[in-house]
């Protein structure tokens, strides 16, 4: 299945902590471009958080949730 994106974040540390919800909510998610966001170039080098596409809405609901 194709991969999509369901966030973006201008640092590395907020992806990889979505990330790991993710995960924990049995949901394989990867980060693309996460070494380019430690970095701190903010919006010019984002890290994407990626999932499969089947499971795009249980984890936007997921990131909702936690950002509550």
């Amino acid at each position: 299945m194709p991969l999509v994106m369901v966030r973006e974040y201008a640092g590395r540390i907020d992806a990889d902590v979505a990330r790991l919800a993710l995960e924990a909510a049995d949901i394989p998610a990867v980060l693309f471009d996460a070494g380019m966001a430690s970095l701190g170039l903010g919006p010019i080098a984002s890290a994407r958080l990626m999932v499969e596409e089947s499971d795009l809405a249980r984890a936007r609901q997921i990131l909702d949730d936690s950002d509550d």
